[in-house]
């Protein structure tokens, strides 16, 4: 069994005396249950436990006690996580060693606060023999660990019983790349675009658990058997297909599998004018819903069978932006945006292009466009899209991202992220912008809830678990932080945020190899935006002489791409240039650019918070 104090890290940088105060009264309520239970303490790690028990039965009791304690005592400021596996280990000098060791520490993270997390044999051995009930929570790859795990929540009493997850397992369906069989190879954009309609017709029935579009395109020209993608999706039904388009017509074929039993389910062609592709992907719909037995609701069936626009051109033009965002570069999104923007040329009624304009401007902010050259025109697409379609869930989505990042409402951004998951749950951008706002907020809590949803519709998104390191960090889980982000570099290894998520982790504990870190990742993405984190993260370790070297080329235009005067004034902090830094950090907050609020708890900008101005910047918008 590991046991781990939540927020530990944090908690010490806020009161180092009371902290160690709170770590010394914790260890010893929770030594006391040990012992009652048969646990043996091997050691301490911080504030972590690694405890060996010999029967199953009693470690799993004995999470349960400590559990039901911490919940009792509303004074406590401790919340834990537990993690129990099973297996053998190897004891040499007191200490416990092996695989079984090494899978319980990574099972406990996994764990939110005041949760106990076991492996499938701690399961097994336990069930119906303790008081508490378990539920599958899915499959997922630990580190230096060949075969996925299985692993299960342990349900405390006091908690409500919920349908065990493999109960439903058949309604989480994945939609698999469509293959491009077209003649031109050009045409590559329409059978990812399709995949995506598909996926967004699918979400809006709401029986359906359907993964996110960002998870399932890493299948796209990487055959993989059907119950390995399964396994890797906790998907139980796979749909998949391919797309053959000639001038105006085009050929959809699709199948639909069950991944649970591996077994074809249902197979169709559909040979359509582009303008009836939409009602081919109602049609679709409509028949993975009969499969799965699942009743589409009146207002769902409205919504699966009404067209985003009816002018085919516009639709090719939007779906040439998707394609062209994918690449994730800040070039790349604005020249998404101009996709867009002629997509609403040929339809100025075609209300989720303008929604995208929206999202994707505010996405570029910082990046590749100021904030004040953003605001406009995402103001202006938002509108639109109210205008025609007040109830599509990614225009308040793209709504709540605005009103965080550009104008600094939190109120409203908050609204309007609650009003497009209520229209849309399935909409994992939706939970994870709200889960990034959260946290600005240092409602932390909240926020890993959100981003841990915002994971489970689109598992395997580089971005959404990079983001959710974020969070981990700006909460002070550091370990947590860092485990979330070399699982996104273990599967995606040049992903550069990834990358340097790391560096800040360990530049944050003041890991001289961060230098080292974030100069492999700047390798790969030449741009000012990270140039500038690269100056941060050599400040923070102590390089500052290359971090100079850094800011010089930054101001003085040396690099591609849009210079963020915020980054550029908190160098000058870490450098130890208060004055400067302050100037061009206010340049930043006078110019509402969406660093104020999205950097704004995160550790490495610690030096800022010793200027009482900057802390006057955000008292005036409510960000203290």
């Amino acid at each position: 069994m590991f046991t781990d104090m939540v927020g530990y890290t944090s908690l010490t940088q806020a009161d180092e005396d009371s902290t160690m105060r709170l770590l010394e009264e914790h260890r010893n309520k929770l030594r006391p249950i040990f012992s009652r239970f048969g646990g043996r303490e091997v050691k301490t790690i911080g504030d972590a436990f690694l405890v060996e028990f010999a029967s199953s039965l009693e470690a799993v009791r004995c999470a349960v006690e400590i559990q039901n304690q911490m919940r009792a005592d509303a004074s406590s400021r401790v919340k834990l996580r537990i993690g129990i596996h099973a297996g053998e280990v190897i004891h040499s000098g007191g200490d416990i060693y092996g695989d079984a060791v090494n899978i319980a520490s990574r099972i406990e993270p996994l764990a939110a606060p005041g949760e106990i997390r076991v492996s499938r044999q701690i399961y097994e051995l336990a069930q119906n023999k303790v008081n508490a009930s378990f539920v599958r929570t899915g499959s997922v790859e630990l580190k230096n660990i060949r075969q996925p795990m299985e692993i299960y929540k342990v349900l405390l009493p006091q908690e409500e019983v919920s349908p065990a997850p493999s109960a439903s397992l058949k309604r989480r369906v994945a939609v698999l790349p469509f293959d491009n069989f077209s003649p031109d190879r050009g045409d590559e954009y329409f059978a990812d675009g399709l995949t995506e309609e598909m996926i967004g017709t699918l979400s809006k029935i709401r029986e359906l658990n359907v993964i996110s579009r960002t998870s399932v395109m890493q299948y796209k020209g990487r055959p993989k058997l059907i119950p390995e993608i399964s396994r890797e999706l906790n998907a139980g039904t796979i749909l998949e297909g391919s797309v053959r388009k000639a001038g105006n017509r085009a050929r959809v074929s699709v199948q639909l599998i069950d991944a649970v039993e591996d077994r074809h389910v249902w197979a169709e062609n559909y040979d359509r004018e582009l303008q009836d592709i939409f009602a081919v992907q109602s049609d679709i719909a409509t028949k993975v819903a009969e499969a799965l037995k699942v009743e589409i609701l009146e207002g769902e069936k409205e919504a699966i069978s009404e067209a985003p626009t009816k002018n085919p051109e516009a639709n090719l033009l939007y779906l040439k932006g998707v394609y062209q965002g994918d690449k994730g570069t800040p070039a790349d999104i604005l020249k998404a945006v101009e996709y867009f923007e002629l997509a609403v040329e040929q339809d100025p009624r075609f209300a989720l292009a303008y929604s995208s304009i929206t999202s994707y401007l505010v996405g570029a902010a910082g990046e590749g466009i100021s904030a004040g050259e953003a605001l406009p025109r995402a103001k202006w697409a938002l509108a639109r899209a109210m205008d025609i379609d007040p109830e599509l869930a990614e225009t308040h989505s793209a709504k709540g991202w605005l009103a965080f990042q550009l104008e600094w409402d939190w109120v409203e951004a908050e609204r309007n992220f609650k009003e497009a998951i209520a229209l849309n749950p399935n909409l994992s951008i939706a939970h994870d912008w709200y889960g990034r706002m959260l946290s600005s907020l240092g409602r932390y809590d909240q926020a890993i809830s959100e981003m841990r949803r915002a994971c489970e519709l689109d598992p395997g998104s580089p971005w959404a678990k990079v983001r959710f390191g974020v969070v981990y960090w700006e909460a002070g889980m550091y370990k947590e932080a860092r485990s979330t982000f070399q699982g996104v570099l273990e599967k995606h290894p040049n992903f550069v945020r990834g990358m340097f998520g790391v560096a800040y982790v360990d530049a944050t504990e003041g890991k001289p190899e961060a230098a080292a870190e974030v100069d492999a990742a700047v390798e790969l993405a030449d741009q000012t935006y990270f140039r500038t984190h690269q100056a941060v993260i050599h400040a923070m370790v102590g390089s500052k002489v290359k971090a100079k070297e850094i800011l010089e080329g930054v101001v003085g235009g040396k690099y591609k791409g849009y210079a963020d005067t915020f980054w550029v004034g908190a160098i000058f902090y870490l450098l130890g240039d208060m004055e400067a830094g302050y100037k061009w950090v206010k340049k930043a907050f006078d110019a509402r650019e969406p660093s104020i609020p999205f950097y704004c708890r995160w550790p490495a900008i610690k030096a800022l918070r010793s200027d009482p101005r900057y802390l006057d910047m955000l008292r005036q918008i409510n960000l203290t």
